[in-house]
C-alpha cells in the first residue's frame, strides 16, 4: 500500500510545481528568481523594473508574483503599453526608502503608466514609511514647497483594478488617478495617522468611470478627494475617518479647468472626521463647473462639517478674496443621518456671482448634543428644495 501512495504525492507536487510557474493558464515571473531580496533592508527597484518588463513584454495573462517578506524599494516607475495582461499579485510588504534622494523633491514612489488591463491583489502592504517626510512638508506655509512622494501613482491607466491591498504611511498621498479611464478600486485599506500632512487616501483627476468600493481609508487629509477633470465617479460603502472627508475640490485654481461632473457617494460612513460630504472653490477663483453629484444613504458619526459647500475656501493667509466663478448646481443629498460634532451642521457659502442652483435636501436627520445649542444650517446664495425630514431646518 505503501508503494502506491508515492506516485499520488509526487505528481500532486509536480502539478503544484507547474501552477506556480503557470498559474491556471497565466505566466508567473517570481521576483525572488529574479534575484530580489526580501530582508527589509536591500532596494530592489531594478529587480522589479525586471521583472515587470519581461511580463509585459509577453503575451497572454501574466502575473508579477512578489511573495511574503519585506522588499525595500527605491521610487520607481512601470511604463506600459504591455503586450498582454500584468498583474502584480503583491502578499509581502514593499516599503520604501526613507534617504533623501527617494524622498525630498520627487512626485512618486510606485507610479504605473500607459497599463491596460492592470490587477494589482494580493492581501499585501505598501508602507511609505511617512514619518520619515512629515516633518519637511511645508506646503502649508510655502507655496514653493518641494514634493514629497505619492506612494501609488496610475497615469493613463484604463480597465484595470486595485484590490486586496493596504497603503499604510504615505509620505504624501496614499493613491493617486490622472488621465485613467475604467477603473475599480476595491477592498482597499488606506491608514495614516489623523495629523499627517496631505495623506489623502485616493485622489482622482482627468479621469473617468472610476469606482472605489467596499474599502476603509483612515488619513490625515481627504479619505478620497476628486480635481477637476473628475467624471462619472462612483463611491459606495466606504468607512472614512479619521481625516477630511470626501472632497470635490478644491476648484477654480487654473484657467481652462475641466468640469467636475457625474459623483455618486452612496452608503458610506464617516467616523470623528473634520468635513463629510464637502464641496471647495477657491475664492476669487477662475470659471469652471460642478453638476449632477448625489450623496445617498450617508452616516456621520460625530463629523465636524458633515455637509458643507464652501466658495470661500482658502486654507492660509495668502489667498485673494473675492466671488467665486465655479457654478456649481444639481447636487442631490439624500437619507443623510447620524450626529455632528458642530452645531452648523449644513453649510452651504456659494458664491455671490455664481450662486449655487438646484440643491437637494431630502431627509436629513443631523443631530447636535454639544454646548453650543440647538443644530443649525447655515445659507448664503444658495437655490434648491428641501423635502421629507429636515433637521437641521433647511434654510434653502
Amino acid at each position: 500500500m505503501g508503494s502506491i501512495s508515492v506516485f499520488p504525492c509526487v505528481y500532486l507536487m509536480f502539478l503544484l510545481a507547474c501552477i506556480s510557474e503557470v498559474g491556471f493558464g497565466k505566466m508567473v515571473f517570481n521576483v525572488m528568481k529574479d534575484g530580489a531580496t526580501a530582508d527589509g533592508n536591500t532596494d530592489n527597484s531594478k529587480v522589479f523594473q525586471n521583472v515587470f518588463n519581461k511580463a509585459c513584454q509577453s503575451e497572454g495573462r501574466n502575473v508579477v508574483l512578489i511573495p511574503r517578506g519585506t522588499y525595500m524599494l527605491a521610487p520607481i516607475v512601470l511604463k506600459g503599453p504591455c503586450k498582454g495582461q500584468v498583474e502584480f499579485h503583491i502578499i509581502g510588504t514593499l516599503k520604501a526608502l526613507i534617504d533623501e534622494t527617494s524622498t525630498i523633491d520627487i512626485n512618486h514612489w510606485i507610479t504605473f503608466q500607459y497599463v491596460d488591463r492592470l490587477v494589482l491583489s494580493g492581501g499585501g502592504k505598501l508602507d511609505g514609511q511617512g514619518s520619515s517626510a512629515w516633518d519637511d512638508n511645508t506646503c502649508s506655509k510655502n507655496p514653493n514647497c518641494k514634493a514629497l512622494p505619492i506612494s501609488l501613482r496610475f497615469d493613463f491607466v484604463t480597465n484595470s483594478r486595485i484590490t486586496q491591498l493596504t497603503s499604510m504611511n504615505s509620505k504624501n498621498a496614499h493613491m493617486n488617478v490622472f488621465a485613467c479611464k475604467d477603473m475599480k478600486f476595491d477592498h482597499i485599506h488606506i491608514i495614516a495617522p489623523k495629523d499627517s500632512p496631505n495623506t489623502d487616501g485616493i485622489h482622482i483627476g482627468s479621469s473617468s468611470n472610476i469606482q472605489i468600493l467596499d474599502s476603509t481609508i483612515a488619513t490625515g487629509d481627504d479619505c478620497v478627494s476628486m480635481s477637476p477633470g473628475s467624471k462619472n465617479i462612483n463611491i459606495r460603502n466606504v468607512t472614512c475617518g479619521p481625516g477630511h472627508g470626501i472632497s470635490v475640490g478644491s476648484l477654480g485654481g487654473g484657467p481652462s479647468e475641466e468640469d467636475v461632473s457625474g459623483l455618486m457617494v452612496t452608503n458610506c460612513t464617516f467616523i470623528g472626521t473634520q468635513n463629510g460630504l464637502r464641496v471647495k472653490t477657491w475664492a476669487r477663483s477662475y470659471a469652471s463647473r460642478v453638476f449632477n453629484l448625489t450623496f445617498e444613504d450617508i452616516i456621520m458619526d460625530n463629523v465636524n462639517n458633515p455637509i458643507i459647500i464652501d466658495q470661500q475656501y482658502c486654507p492660509s493667509r495668502n489667498c485673494e478674496k473675492g466671488d467665486s466663478q465655479v457654478q456649481i448646481r444639481d447636487v442631490k443629498y439624500r437619507n443623510i443621518r447620524g450626529t455632528s460634532s458642530s452645531k452648523i451642521a449644513v453649510a452651504f457659502d456659494c458664491s455671490k456671482g455664481k450662486p449655487c442652483e438646484k440643491i437637494e435636501l431630502n431627509n436629513i436627520n443631523l443631530t447636535y448634543h454639544g454646548a453650543e445649542g440647538v443644530v443649525a444650517s447655515s445659507c448664503s446664495n444658495v437655490k434648491g428644495i428641501a423635502n421629507g425630514q429636515q433637521q437641521p431646518g433647511s434654510c434653502i
